[in-house]
């Protein structure tokens, strides 16, 4: 390559990157209408590409591919890295069957429905009857793929556990990894097809050669991906291996594939999704290494996801799909509808209960990922007539990205395995706590809110009440097992917080069931052991430990003893507090133009649970939580003005 080659290689990848900036910003419109980050740039890479603002070229485009082959790697290890065999092994007999239904049922009936339509398809129309079987075939392996990234980020937002979702889960990545293997052999038959070869036993054995020697490969790449995770180095540095040996196998694969064209009689192609994913699926089962390589692909998955997706909406050849989205309205319900029954025919034959098979389609609509990625490799294949599959076939895709995450929550809910946090109470105009554990830190804790106008009920598993000595504090007797009729006995919808002293397996129950059937904002628990923070914290609680909550205080008055005496309340007349922006009058306001008494000044304002760096020219908005400081008089006045 010469050398302006190089520099104009150069201009092409700093335009891109500087659009791909840009465009992820501008994608993130689209959560606000409850849609996908990656609809969002599918469509910014339309409007950026050079059939609108052409600030992706059609020549860009051409000069990077290489961007789709980093892509490609990237997506085939994510999804070789949620094939982890310890969390599918109890529910192993549902996800074969249903993974056997998803990939038998849905390909042949895909392809039936494709074959069919093939005379109201406008580049099949003049097709041999042989290259409309192949493209068949191809569009149908593409119908079974899922999206591996969605499914896992919706059942996160959900919490969702239980079989059902295990199930769907397994499927999902099991069906992902199978479905490359499925498209090297379709994409090898159908290439026969299309070019008029004889499907011969030497074909067939060299399929199978390839594929032998694939596997292979992904074994060597898993040692060396374990390799290079047991390296001594920066996360940056190990996060560049990974993406370079995964385009790495891309260049072996290419290479192989021109040296036998060249000096053998038949071309070989090995498959790099294939090696890709088995070296993954190593790194994930059989290495200590498979939560470090999780985080690191997890740390740049949007950096490859919106360079992946955003190239593929700028080679979307808009004007053809102008002319086929009735065809890529009818190919997304032909998927639909052979999803449907091989849902019902796999639940069916895994034993699963008819509550689920009826509903168990729902889980696998959305795709992503792995479809884009066989849809750009085939449309690089077959120039002819390649762009206008690639064109309708993505508008399916973009069909099921925006259908399949609201189905799949759908029957999450409907099965009953949500675990959403419940929406918070109205105030009622009274400050209310409940405290559970009776001990003599509790007891001080009540009477300390009370002199600050809280309501406080202490909960405890006491039964000897009387004996307590304690008249001055409203106490409850709770059973051992505590369940949603004892937190409504206890008004606990009423409460803005909820304090947790019990020990670490009853607060998780208390907490789970507060963020599930309560949602109150302020749950505060006391840790015992240091292991099971994460517990607490992915359940939106303040967690305090005590092993570390003194050394934290003496090196704050160390650092700072005036703030921090004044946060501890321990100035005279001085305090603290939070409230939420209630009054309708004060949304849209400024910090500025809010009338408080001169000793207050506001300390910071969290919104959506994210501390946000405010100014005398923030604007308040209901349910803004804002913490303020200030003489406890004149604390008490603005309470009002934030109230209904």
């Amino acid at each position: 390559m010469r050398m302006e080659n190089y520099w104009q290689l150069l201009f092409f990848v700093g335009g891109f990157f500087v659009v791909t900036v840009a465009s992820l910003r501008m994608s993130r419109i689209f959560l606000k209408f409850k849609l996908p980050l990656i609809t969002g740039m599918l469509f910014m890479g339309i409007a950026c590409g050079p059939f609108f603002m052409n600030l992706i070229t059609k020549e860009s485009v051409r000069n990077l591919g290489f961007i789709n082959d980093f892509s490609l790697a990237y997506i085939a290890f994510a999804a070789g890295s949620e094939l982890y065999l310890k969390e599918l092994r109890h529910r192993f007999k549902s996800i074969i069957w249903m993974t056997f239904g998803q990939l038998v049922v849905t390909f042949v009936l895909g392809w039936l429905g494709v074959y069919f339509l093939a005379s109201n398809i406008p580049f099949m129309q003049d097709m041999p009857v042989q290259s409309q079987m192949a493209v068949a075939l191809l569009a149908a392996t593409i119908f079974v793929a899922r999206s591996p990234s969605s499914a896992i980020a919706v059942i996160n937002e959900m919490r969702a556990k239980g079989p059902f979702t295990q199930t769907a889960l397994g499927v999902t990545v099991l069906k992902d990894v199978l479905v490359i293997v499925l498209f090297a052999i379709c994409f090898a038959f159908g290439d026969a097809l299309i070019t008029g070869e004889e499907l011969k036993l030497g074909f067939i054995l060299l399929l199978l050669v390839e594929l032998s020697v694939s596997f292979g490969m992904g074994f060597l790449i898993g040692r060396l991906l374990t390799t290079i995770l047991s390296l001594q180095a920066e996360p940056a540095a190990k996060t560049i291996l990974i993406l370079f040996t995964g385009y790495g196998v891309y260049l072996v694969a290419h290479y192989v594939k021109d040296i036998s064209t060249q000096y053998l009689p038949f071309e070989v192609y090995l498959e790099p999704l294939v090696i890709c994913i088995i070296g993954s699926f190593i790194v994930t089962n059989f290495t200590a290494f498979r939560l470090e390589f999780s985080k690191i692909l997890n740390r740049i998955s949007h950096l490859v996801y919106s360079a992946f997706f955003i190239l593929a909406g700028a080679s979307l050849s808009v004007d053809i799909l102008a002319h086929v989205w009735e065809i890529a309205l009818a190919l997304f319900a032909i998927r639909l509808i052979a999803m449907v029954i091989a849902s019902f025919v796999g639940g069916t034959l895994g034993g699963d209960p008819f509550s689920f098979n009826r509903i168990a389609w729902m889980p696998y609509v959305t795709q992503a990922g792995v479809s884009l990625g066989l849809v750009t490799i085939i449309s690089s294949k077959y120039p002819g007539w390649g762009p206008e599959f690639a064109t309708i076939m993505i508008a399916v895709i973009v069909l099921n990205q925006i259908v399949g995450p609201p189905l799949f929550k759908w029957s999450i809910n409907k099965i009953g395995e949500g675990h959403q946090r419940a929406g918070n109470q109205e105030f009622d105009g009274m400050r209310d706590a409940i405290i559970f554990g009776l001990e003599n830190k509790s007891i001080t804790l009540a009477r300390q809110l009370k002199q600050h106008g809280w309501e406080v009920k202490i909960a405890t598993k006491k039964k000897d009440l009387n004996d307590l000595g304690v008249t001055d504090l409203d106490i409850h007797y709770i059973p051992d097992k505590v369940d949603e009729n004892t937190l409504e006995e206890l008004d606990a919808k009423l409460s803005e917080a909820i304090v947790l002293l019990l020990t670490d397996e009853e607060n998780y129950e208390i907490c789970e069931l507060i963020y599930e059937k309560i949602g109150t904002r302020d749950v505060v628990v006391r840790l015992n052991d240091r292991g099971n923070f994460d517990r607490f914290h992915e359940l939106g609680a303040k967690v305090v430990d005590p092993s570390t909550a003194i050394v934290n205080l003496l090196f704050d008055f160390v650092r700072s003893p005036q703030a921090t005496s004044l946060l501890l309340g321990m100035e005279k007349d001085q305090g603290t507090i939070d409230l939420e922006v209630l009054d309708p009058d004060l949304h849209g306001v400024a910090l500025r133009d809010l009338r408080l008494p001169a000793d207050v000044i506001i300390l910071s304002v969290t919104r959506g649970g994210h501390m946000i760096i405010s100014h005398g020219y923030t604007r308040l908005r209901l349910g803004d939580i804002v913490s303020l400081v200030g003489s406890n008089e004149s604390l008490e006045n603005v309470t009002v003005r934030f109230d209904k």
